[in-house]
Parts: structure tokens; C-alpha cells; sequence
């Protein structure tokens, strides 16, 4: 396939292309399909598609294939291209990859309102015998759709799944005279502790980070701040400190 240099290192066109070369009774799928649903900003780097059990095509360079019957509701059409549904690609997705990741990809699409709970917990009820169904109902009871970004949530089930009491997140709080301090990421509010994720426009905003953060210590509470190497590559420091601030807490 040939395309202007314009274009050609478009994801949408490089997808189009790669919709030329399956056969018409195909969709994209997995991550794919959650690029063109807007659940993950990032494009593909390896193509996905799901064919039929029937179709004879069996191996396409440059394109993952993946076989299953396809009901008349698992595909939709975005931007002319034949893509599984949301509630498809979430659901397969969550069976398919690791637990904390597929906790990831449900937030995204409750947090976006692409999905419901009861969407997700009733295709679990009626395809109960499906692969991977069980960790689907286990992400469903460890998301949160309050959640606004995929390290809150690694944040977030570092510590649940480390046996932590689950935290809430995305909450507004106010001084005692009911006016606005700050809307944090984590909180636990018996223990007045806030966890706080900082992305890399922390950098950005570190003075209004520091002014935000000096008024909530004013209010009365205590911040752990975490960084996305401390979530991925040292999540047991991060259980270990969260788990001190709470037991302080206790005494």
C-alpha cells in the first residue's frame, strides 16, 4: 500500500491500509480497537484483528490475527473501519492480559462512560464458560471509574492487592468552613492521608503544586507523593510506606 508522506505515518491511515489486506468479514480488535475507541491514547504498535473461525486467512505480515465468532453487536463501525465494540474489546482485553493491566483498560472505559458496571457484570453472567472470565470479574470488583489515568489505577491496586484497605479516589476536600483545599487522587479519610500521583507535568506545575500541597497540610492532612518508577519498579517501597502512615495512624 502506498501513501502520501503526508499521511503515511498516520495510525489511522496505516490501519486503513492494513483493513485492504483482511478479508471483509473482519474487525480490529484488542488494542487495536481500543486505540479507535479513544481508551488508549497510544497507537498500536502491533495491529490486531479478529476473523471468524471459517475465514481461510490464516497469516498476514504485520498483523496479529485472532479467531472467534463475531455477533451481529460485537462490531461497529468507526471511522469507516469494521472494530469490535467497546464493550467487546473491554471485556476481551480484561480476559486476555494480567490483572492489574486489565483493571486498567475497565477504569479507562468507565471513567469515559464507554461502558457500565452492569454492561460488564452481565456479558461475565452470560458467558460464564469464557476464557479469562474470572479475571474479568475480578478486575470488575477492583475498578473504579473515578479513576483518571492507567498509573492512578497501578497506583491504586499496588496497594489493594498488597492487602491494603481500599482507598478512594478522585475526592474534593474542603476546610472545616466548607471552602475548597484540593481534589485529590487517593484518600483515606479515617487516616486524613492523602496519595498523590505525580505525573510528569508535575514538573510543570510544581508551584502550584507546593501552594496546593501547603494547604492541605494546613487542613489537616498527611500526603505520600509517588512517581511512576516508585509504582513500577518499586511498588513494595510504596505498600511498605502507605502501610506505616496508616498504622502511625492507628497508634
Amino acid at each position: 500500500m502506498y501513501a502520501s508522506r503526508a499521511i503515511a505515518d498516520d495510525p489511522v491511515t496505516r490501519l486503513k491500509a492494513a483493513l485492504r489486506r483482511l478479508p471483509g468479514t473482519a474487525a480490529f480488535s484488542g488494542r487495536t480497537a481500543a486505540f479507535l475507541h479513544s481508551l488508549d491514547a497510544r497507537p498500536p504498535v502491533a495491529i490486531e484483528a479478529t476473523l471468524p473461525p471459517t475465514t481461510p486467512t490464516t497469516h498476514l505480515v504485520g498483523i496479529t490475527i485472532r479467531r472467534c465468532q463475531l455477533d451481529a453487536d460485537d462490531v461497529v463501525l468507526v471511522q469507516g473501519m469494521r472494530v469490535m465494540s467497546v464493550l467487546r474489546t473491554v471485556v476481551d482485553l480484561a480476559c486476555r492480559l494480567e490483572l492489574v493491566e486489565a483493571v486498567v483498560v475497565l477504569d479507562a472505559a468507565l471513567h469515559k462512560a464507554k461502558v457500565t458496571v452492569d454492561e460488564l457484570q452481565g456479558w461475565a453472567l452470560k458467558h460464564a464458560g469464557y476464557r479469562g472470565v474470572a479475571k474479568l470479574r475480578r478486575a470488575i470488583e477492583l475498578a473504579e471509574p473515578k479513576t483518571e489515568s492507567p498509573m492512578e489505577t497501578r497506583l491504586r491496586l499496588a496497594l489493594m492487592l498488597a492487602g491494603l484497605p481500599r482507598p478512594q479516589a478522585q475526592v474534593d476536600l474542603r476546610d472545616p468552613s466548607g471552602c475548597f483545599v484540593a481534589r485529590v487522587d487517593l484518600l483515606y479519610p479515617e487516616h486524613r492521608l492523602v496519595i498523590e500521583y505525580d505525573s510528569a507535568t508535575h514538573r510543570d506545575s510544581i508551584s502550584a503544586d507546593n501552594r496546593r500541597q501547603n494547604r492541605l497540610v494546613e487542613a489537616g492532612y498527611r500526603i505520600l507523593r509517588f512517581t511512576g518508577p516508585d509504582v513500577l519498579a518499586a511498588p513494595a517501597s510504596v505498600v511498605d510506606l502507605v502501610r506505616k502512615a496508616l498504622d502511625a495512624t492507628v497508634r
